[in-house]
């Protein structure tokens, strides 16, 4: 199987069945058994399409009707497109009859000659010329669905002057709308307990690694030339986990204490637990709940290779007052679901599969979940609640009704943006003694 034959099964699942881009381009990864150039070849050709979908279908377009394309070779001709008009590093005529053995193949011959037609146009008239500026320049550019530029643009209006005349908001909208579009770094967090961050990029180095610290986290590192982390010598040494360092953020604002009584409380596969489980030298009570089995198996072999062993995990769902966790925490952190807007980047797919009335159905669980491990809080303790999202309905306007109705008091709150960190953002609250 080539990269390419990887990349239209992976697309034609996440189109046609709903599935997830990421585990589904995991799995067949693992059973094409590619060399790690085309492995990332695969991955390059399945976000690239995702990220680019609005751009790509409109040049199509102009040599295609869309709506009678059968979804199998829109698969093919998307693949394609996206090589023609993004890559250069394969020929343009490789790329073509590639596509059309794949159409005859999944259509028949027909089809494939209109696939050859088709792409033998796109390839020398490339993509029409877009919008000269404006909004309607965003959507096409840079894939942006308008109602996702909308909660963009209303979060910058809220970080900016309110000034009518202000060119800021315009021209930083258009920043954030490309930031997004753009393939994102991969980031480490160097595990303190058994590295420093100076050690750990000499260690990389070593491998053929390159390292480059960033500066909003003191532990996070861009890797680059790595390829799969789970073959590098230094991952599997516990020397280092992936997390985005917006996620390392949130640990860094909780600010943990060795001997604290802590709660992890939507736990996942437990970047954050692991992360607080360092920050406090193993040496704090974690509880790490989630309702999914799956997620705390993989929580718990993270920990184990980090040599990290106060974390303890607990499957139960949060919303069930008699569920078996602690009382009376010290700290609490709440990294919610929610719409996931702010990893656009990393999880392009969302933007064709979320829709508006979803910032309302996960601002109604986001403030059942808060409700509920408010009343686990011991007087004195921190809540700090997180969301890798920018929608105002999630962040900021969440945490004013919370206070509102909870008396505690907002301590701190920050928010992230791509380049520098995925979009997160994060407060931090406290109960009175």
């Amino acid at each position: 199987m080539t990269a390419r034959e990887v990349a239209r099964r992976v697309l034609e699942r996440v189109e046609r069945g709903g599935a997830w881009a990421t585990p589904t381009l995991d799995g067949e990864l693992a059973r094409a058994g590619l060399d790690e150039r085309d492995r990332r070849l695969a991955s390059e050709i399945v976000y690239g399409v995702l990220r680019h979908r609005t751009r790509i279908d409109r040049a199509i377009a102009a040599h295609a009707d869309l709506k009678r394309t059968p979804p199998r070779v829109m698969c093919v001709l998307r693949v394609a497109a996206y090589q023609l008009l993004f890559l250069d590093r394969v020929p343009s005529y490789a790329v073509v009859d590639d596509a059309v053995a794949a159409a005859r193949e999944a259509s028949g011959a027909k089809l494939g000659g209109f696939t050859n037609a088709v792409l033998r146009k796109l390839s020398t008239a490339r993509e029409p010329a877009l919008p000269a500026s404006g909004r309607e320049r965003l959507e096409i550019e840079y894939s942006m669905p308008a109602w996702i530029l909308d909660e963009m643009s209303a979060a910058v209006e809220a970080e900016t002057p309110a000034d009518p005349d202000s060119p800021v908001p315009a021209l930083r909208l258009q920043e954030l709308a490309a930031a997004f579009s753009l393939q994102p770094p991969l980031v480490a967090r160097a595990n303190r307990t058994r590295t420093t961050r100076d050690a750990l990029i000499e260690s990389l180095r070593v491998t053929g690694v390159t390292g480059k610290p960033l500066a909003l986290a003191p532990m996070a590192i861009e890797l680059e030339d790595l390829g799969d982390p789970a073959r590098s010598p230094t991952f599997n040494a516990g020397l280092w986990t992936v997390q985005d360092t917006g996620a390392q953020l949130v640990g860094h604002l909780a600010a943990p204490r060795p001997g604290q009584r802590i709660l992890d409380a939507c736990a996942g596969v437990g970047g954050k637990a692991t992360h607080l489980a360092e920050l406090t030298d193993n040496s704090a009570r974690i509880d790490a709940a989630d309702q999914s089995e799956t997620k705390l198996d993989l929580l718990e072999q993270t920990a184990r290779r980090l040599g990290l062993t106060n974390i303890h995990a607990h499957v139960c769902d949060l919303l069930d007052p008699t569920a078996q966790i602690g009382d009376a925490y010290d700290l609490i952190i709440l990294d919610a679901p929610c719409t996931g807007l702010g990893v656009l980047r990393r999880h392009p797919d969302a933007k064709w599969r979320l829709k508006p009335t979803d910032i309302t159905r996960l601002a109604k669980l986001q403030s059942q979940l808060l409700d509920s491990v408010v009343r686990r809080l011991a007087p004195g303790g921190s809540l700090v609640y997180s969301v890798c999202t920018f929608t105002r309905a999630e962040g900021p306007e969440q945490i004013r009704s919370l206070v509102a109705r909870s008396g505690l008091t907002l301590a701190a709150e920050h928010r992230t943006w791509p380049p520098e960190a995925d979009g997160f953002y994060v407060a931090r609250l406290e109960r009175p003694r």
